[in-house]
């Protein structure tokens, strides 16, 4: 029996999405993990170095075209694009392409959906919602994962450092407010179910961060590591998670820290993001956890200023596609 493709949403237009498909594609022809884009095919075809475009009416056929032709669910976009310029013009055909991944992933036509990058001022414009694809993904597939407790969780992943965020996009002046021991509970149970069907760890173990410099300097340089933090720490324990913490996130992210945890549960977006990017600017992860599909997407953004000029790297849209391929096998296994 053939395996499933993945399928790829395009992204904004006006980004690298385009280019880094077409070159991930290149990079993955003949050793795969094959894949099928939805997407514009105009577009998708002019970002792509020449490379041959074949439009397909769905993912069974992609497998067949793969290694000899970009396989693209055609969505045409209604107006033209110009690298680097984002429109609210083409909000819709961005939001559909989202959708129809979503729907191949929930139907099981699929074995996974990766997202190119997406900018949320030009769909913001046309009336989405959602604070991005994260959140959108969660709504569209009615996400939960066990036990009650419900995605979505965002993972970043670089090398052997796993990081999971409690809130994410969040400003930082409202990070404080939104944090409570019952989100900090689901997080740490949906990343620790994750890492068990996900990433085959049969023990996983958290660590989870302080938001306070010095973990709070037991309560001088604020309270929440001790009225939130550590009594939802306590409370993973008595639910079966090997969670160990809030520790200080700046003696978190050195190798001999790695060494100790599976994943570390992080109190905003910075936190968790910069050692990730550090460790691996070019080839990052962005998982998200506690989904009931498979789902994720390079570690940057749409790249406007460099977008038609050829210089987007497609490292990271390489490593997030072999790494939803792997937690697809797993799942399946």
């Amino acid at each position: 029996m053939k395996t499933k493709p993945l399928v790829l949403s395009a992204g904004d237009p006006a980004g690298v999405g385009a280019e880094i498909i077409a070159k991930a594609w290149t990079a993955l022809r003949w050793e795969g993990p094959p894949f099928l884009v939805v997407g514009d095919a105009r577009s998708l075809a002019s970002a792509g170095s020449g490379i041959r475009i074949k439009t397909v009416t769905g993912p069974a056929e992609a497998l067949d075209v793969f290694p000899t032709a970009l396989p693209v669910l055609d969505i045409p976009l209604l107006s033209p694009v110009i690298s680097g310029q984002p429109s609210s013009a083409h909000a819709a055909q961005i939001i559909r392409c989202i959708e129809t991944g979503a729907g191949l992933a929930l139907s099981g036509a699929v074995s996974g959906l990766v997202t190119a990058p997406i900018a949320k001022a030009p769909l913001y414009d046309a009336g989405f919602k959602f604070p991005g694809h994260t959140e959108f993904l969660a709504e569209l597939t009615d996400a939960a994962s066990f036990d009650g407790a419900r995605g979505p969780v965002m993972m970043l992943t670089a090398g052997s450092l796993r990081a999971t965020l409690v809130t994410i996009h969040k400003a930082l002046k409202d990070v404080p407010g939104a944090l409570t021991m019952e989100a900090i509970v689901n997080a740490g149970l949906v990343t620790a179910q994750a890492l068990k069907q996900d990433f085959g760890i049969r023990e996983p173990r958290l660590a989870v961060a302080a938001l306070n410099p010095h973990a709070g300097e037991g309560g001088a340089l604020g309270r929440e590591e001790i009225e939130i933090i550590a009594p939802a720490v306590r409370a993973l324990r008595d639910l079966g998670v090997d969670a160990q913490g809030p520790s200080p996130a700046d003696t978190l992210f050195h190798a001999e820290a790695r060494a100790r945890f599976d994943a570390v549960l992080c109190m905003y977006h910075d936190q968790a993001l910069i050692p990730v990017k550090m460790l691996d600017f070019w080839g990052g992860v962005n998982v998200t956890l506690g989904l009931p599909i498979v789902r994720t997407s390079p570690d940057h953004g749409t790249g406007f200023d460099i977008a038609g000029r050829g210089l987007a790297r497609a490292d990271s849209l390489i490593a997030a596609i072999r790494l939803a391929a792997q937690i697809a096998a797993r799942r399946a296994a």
